[in-house]
Parts: structure tokens; sequence; C-alpha cells
């Protein structure tokens, strides 16, 4: 696939260039034989919000209504600042003045009648007409394609992912597990998504589900709402109670940090170093606390704001990839406290040190006691940092990829401290 059929289309060195990269690469999957630069028939035309070079999101031009409704309902912006541009670029898409705010198209052609392309097989899957248009994330190792699918008067039908890689086919299919799994349980404290088609197109593992109404105006989350929430997703499987050496858990997070030793080479330079430390820290901390009696359940993996919106009368949850029986009660709990405090710009290192510190009080509505409260929040930033290395995100580029500048320096000091 050549540039993108736009002035902006020379990329601009760092996250813009990988960007553009990754752009070009969903295009190639999401629409096979079509072309932004060769002659043919036109399959498809999107506009780049905000521009092809810093592209965020693509919404299609069909019709301007849903054009505007792409925008609108992808997501809700963080600040005050983020809904006002969201919301005059939804107002200049539905009223046509929008050469006077988005700049760039990317056209598709192809030289026969289209082909198999994403929209034709979404529209069959559902059976119904509808549009896409497509979420273009920052660089992670578990970035994937994920669209939003508007039928003709630009209502929400559901979103979809694509599953294009060995670690991402895994999380689409482990979130359709997921869902399934919680589709029998109730859950009156939350709303989480329901399947509308699960399968495979083209190599490519596809899971679409319905649409949370995410638009709707946002309410204060009070705490006490959240605490039960996480402590009903925590029950959702069932909960169980052992020591910690002799554990479900640690056995298979053990299996995990040998699988992950097994695949460093020993040559790999900074990996291997941060994944010789993290083993080494683990080995510790649960030699030191083999004989702590924990309790066990669910947690949802990546509870932190951006996943979440507490709207009148429903707290919605989405993004169930990362979703898991049997770990120690509260992880939820921490890993929301931390994110909360990243996304809010304390520096990493500095909220992982909050974050344990704070862990009896974070732990204590699920019943944790205060002498076994930082020995669980070790043994979650054990968790995440053998996932960040599994994963290899700092080799995807991921922002916090690179574990060692953040979360490892802490956990290995309170480990030896204990």
């Amino acid at each position: 696939m050549t540039a993108l059929d736009t002035p902006a289309g020379q990329l601009a060195p760092g996250d813009a260039q990988l960007r553009g990269q990754y752009l070009r690469e969903v295009l190639e999957l999401l629409y096979p034989g079509c072309s932004t630069a060769a002659p043919g028939r036109r399959v498809v035309e999107y506009l780049a919000i905000p521009d092809a070079r810093r592209c965020k999101l693509l919404v299609p031009t069909a019709s301007r209504r849903v054009a505007a409704a792409a925008v609108r309902r992808f997501s809700e912006p963080q600040g005050r600042i983020g809904r006002l541009k969201r919301d005059a670029v939804a107002m200049a898409l539905h009223s046509g003045a929008w050469t006077a705010l988005v700049r760039d198209r990317v056209r598709l052609t192809s030289p026969d009648t289209g082909g198999d392309t994403v929209d034709r097989f979404l529209s069959e899957a559902l059976g119904t007409p509808l549009h896409v248009s497509i979420h273009i994330g920052p660089a992670r190792a578990n970035r994937k394609p994920v669209l939003q699918l508007l039928d003709p008067r630009g209502r929400t039908i559901g979103f979809a992912k694509f599953g294009v890689g060995p670690l991402t086919r895994r999380l689409v299919r482990a979130e359709a597990a997921a869902l399934s799994a919680l589709s029998h349980v109730r859950l009156p404290e939350i709303v989480v998504p329901s399947i509308l088609h699960a399968g495979q197109w083209r190599g490519l593992q596809v899971l679409v589900q319905s649409a949370l109404p995410v638009w709707q105006p946002r309410v204060p989350l009070s705490p006490a709402r959240l605490q039960r929430a996480m402590a009903e997703v925590a029950g959702a499987c069932g909960l169980s109670q052992g020591w910690l050496a002799t554990s479900p858990y640690w056995s298979d997070l053990r299996n995990r940090l040998c699988q992950l030793v097994a695949d460093t080479p020993a040559d790999s330079g900074r990996a291997a170093t941060e994944v010789a430390q993290l083993f080494e820290a683990a080995r510790a901390l649960v030699e030191h606390a083999a004989e702590l009696n924990l309790r066990y359940g669910a947690w949802h993996g990546d509870w932190a704001p951006w996943n979440m919106a507490n709207v009148e009368d429903a707290l919605l949850i989405w993004d169930w990839e990362r979703f898991t029986p049997g770990v120690p009660l509260g992880f939820d709990a921490v890993h929301h406290d931390l994110q909360r405090q990243i996304q809010a710009g304390v520096d990493a290192q500095a909220a992982v040190e909050t974050t344990v510190r704070q862990a009896p009080a974070l732990l204590e509505p699920f019943g944790v006691a205060p002498g076994s409260a930082e020995i669980t929040a070790l043994l979650y930033l054990v968790d995440l940092a053998t996932r960040y290395l599994a994963d290899r995100q700092a080799e995807a580029g991921a922002r916090l990829g690179v574990t060692g500048t953040w979360l490892l320096p802490v956990l290995i000091r309170k480990v030896r401290s204990l």
C-alpha cells in the first residue's frame, strides 16, 4: 500500500510515523486488495481525525450523520477541553463544514467489485447494513484494530476487535471466553457487553460485542460503589482460600515466570536483566510469605479509569481480555489505584510507591488483613511485570514498557525490606 491520498501523508518522526505505519497495516488487513493510490472503483473513503499524520480515528464519509456519530460516540474524552474538541469536530461533520477542521481523507480503491472487505464481512455476520469507523491506538504490544459499527441512522450497533498476531489473537479469544462466562453470572452492580459475533475472518480472530452507552452523561462514582462492583467481579467465579505457596495462583504465576525465563535469551541485554530480577524478587517474596493464608477470586485484569464509565443508572465496564479467576482478592483495587495516579500525571515510580503504601486501605473492603495487604500489592506488581515482559511491551514501544525504569525498582526494594 502506498502513501495516504493526502498532502499530510508525509509522516513526521516519532509517534506520528508509527501511527502512519500502523494505519497502513490496519487498512491492508481490513481491505485486502485495495489501494490508496491505484485507479479503480472507490470502495470506501475515510476522514482521518485529527489528520493523517497523527491519526487516531478514521470515520466514513458516506453519511454526515454517521460520520458525526462515529466521532461523538466512540469514547468519552478525559477533560473539558477534549470534550469540546470532540463536539466541535462532530458538529462540523454533521453540518458539512468539516473541511475547516479535518483536512485529510483516505480513499481506498479496488480494481474489482471490492472483494472481501471488513464492511461486507461484518454486515453479513450481523445481518444488517452498517458503516465502520476505525480506532488507531498508541503503540503497545496488545494493540489491535478496534472498529465502531454504526447503522445508516448513525446508531452504534457494537464494537469489533480483530486479533492479528499470536498475542492479540489470544487476547480476543480470552475476552470472548470472559464475556461468555460473565453472561451466566448475575452482576447487579455493573453492565458488561454481550457477544454479537465471535469467530475468524481471513485468519484474524474476531469478536463483536454490544455497544455500552458510553456517550451518556457521566455521574460521579463513589468509592463505595466502585468497591462493591470490584467485589462483585471478584466473586463471579467463586472464592477460595489457602496458603500462598501451595495455591493454584502461585503455581500458575511460577509457570509463567519460568516460561518467561525460557523465552528470554541470556544475551538480550536489558530484557534478560529485568527477567532475572523479577524472577528473584518473586521467589524471595513467596518464600517469605509461603504460609500466608490468602483468599482468591477473579479480577477484570485492567480495571482502569479509561475502561469504565459511571452513568446515571449503571457502571459500564469494558475490555475484559485480561479477566482471570483465582488471583488474590483486591488485585483490581490495586491496579485501578496505580493506573488512576499515572493517568493523572504522577511519576510512574512514585505512583507504585504510593499504591503499595496505601494497600491496607485499598484492600480493607475486600477483607484483606493489614498484615497481608502489602504482600498482595507486591504479588500484583510481580503479576503485572510478568505480563509486560511476556507481552514484550518495551519492544512494541509502549510508554511504560521498560519495567526497570519504574515498577521493578520499587518491587525489589520492598521485597528486600520484608
